[in-house]
């Protein structure tokens, strides 16, 4: 959200009269509708009649929490947005804001469930609450002969083709010559299953380019231990399960992922904090709420990461762009509640993703960061 920068005392009188409608209508009521919206997948009949009954809940709240003259514009502030929605939008979600002085829509690319506030206020922390804990990895089974790589989510597996040979015996001619007039054919086949594994690290560097998930990666111990020595993709590895598994059914496979997927909350921290490192190290990373402040205006913002419980109260510096810790709570058009919820807001209203993570997480980031596009 945008302040004005007031610098005479005229500008703070205008302030001081903006303020005082703000405190006579008091901001009430305000409602969110927080919702899928996938006109890629469902029809737009479905929508519309998705649509209209959450449109009838909020009618009934309001009218029976508020007086009439306050709900009615309300309502027909939110059927206006409603009505103007987009719907050849390939986002997957839609989040609808209004209050009297107050309407904003926002197209996610995250799937989300259904929620509806009625209240003096909204919070856009409340969006983010409402994301679906959607379960997507990727597992690569590798053997010192074969590989196979599959795309997983809670209901089944997809074998992912891949133009990289899967079979280390393509590789042997690309064995060096002085290697391969080796006597020793153990030497000979440390080298091939080397050569091996890097290729499959390029194919599935490729894979992860279309589908940015967490990655498990199943075989023989000394297979993933050559593995791990040559993948530069450990940033995306979440773990690592030895044994034989390239004939195994999926039930199998599953099997031995259950201990992770029964606590994905903690495999999609540790994937998220990865991306962080990674981003650091490609100079892709703002962290610390006065960079990430900074970074977030505009389309470069691509995912905010933030611990739940950071807020962080402040006041707008002389500096364009720049903000400093406050916690004096008065009418100054400088004041910010929570700068936090600010860069949220202006991450999704780009374009981004925003994920929260547990306390302490961050904390070598100053409890924010935000990976960018560039």
């Amino acid at each position: 959200m945008e302040s004005i920068l007031l610098k005479n005392s005229t500008m703070n009188l205008i302030f001081q009269d903006q303020q005082q409608l703000i405190e006579a209508t008091g901001y009430l009521p305000a409602v969110s509708l927080i919702m899928p919206f996938h006109p890629v997948m469902a029809s737009k009949r479905d929508l519309e009649y998705q649509l209209k009954r959450a449109m009838e809940k909020i009618e009934s709240q309001l009218m029976e929490q508020y007086p009439r003259d306050r709900a009615i514009p309300v309502i027909e502030k939110i059927r206006k947005l409603i009505n103007t929605l987009n719907y050849n939008t390939h986002k997957k979600s839609v989040a609808i804001f209004a209050s009297p002085l107050i309407e904003k829509v926002y197209y996610l690319d995250v799937a989300i469930e259904e929620k509806i506030v009625v209240d003096s206020s909204f919070e856009i922390r409340d969006l983010i609450y409402s994301q679906k804990q959607v379960i997507q990895y990727l597992v690569l089974l590798l053997s010192a002969e074969k590989s196979r790589m599959f795309l997983g989510n809670c209901s089944s597996f997809l074998l992912i083709k891949s133009n990289v040979p899967a079979s280390v015996y393509a590789y042997e001619n690309d064995v060096p010559e002085k290697v391969g007039k080796f006597s020793d054919p153990a030497a000979r086949k440390e080298v091939m299953l080397d050569k091996f594994l890097l290729h499959m690290d390029q194919g599935l560097s490729l894979v992860l380019k279309a589908y940015p998930f967490p990655v498990f990666v199943l075989g023989a111990e000394r297979v993933l231990g050559h593995f791990r020595q040559i993948t530069h993709n450990e940033k995306s590895i979440v773990g690592y399960v030895h044994g034989n598994f390239l004939d195994a059914t999926e039930s199998e496979i599953r099997g031995v992922l259950r201990p992770y997927l029964d606590n994905w909350q903690q495999v999609r921290q540790t994937d998220l904090i990865n991306k962080v490192k990674a981003a650091g190290e490609e100079n892709k990373l703002s962290k610390g709420i006065r960079e990430v402040w900074k970074a977030s205006t505009g389309r470069n913002a691509r995912l905010l990461a933030v611990e739940k419980g950071f807020i962080y109260p402040a006041r707008q510096a002389a500096e364009p762009g720049s903000i400093y810790r406050d916690t004096a709570i008065d009418n100054n058009p400088f004041y910010i509640k929570d700068a936090v919820d600010d860069v949220m807001e202006k991450v999704l209203a780009g374009g981004g993703d925003v994920q929260f993570v547990e306390d302490g997480s961050l904390k070598d980031y100053g409890h924010i960061a935000l990976i960018r596009y560039y």
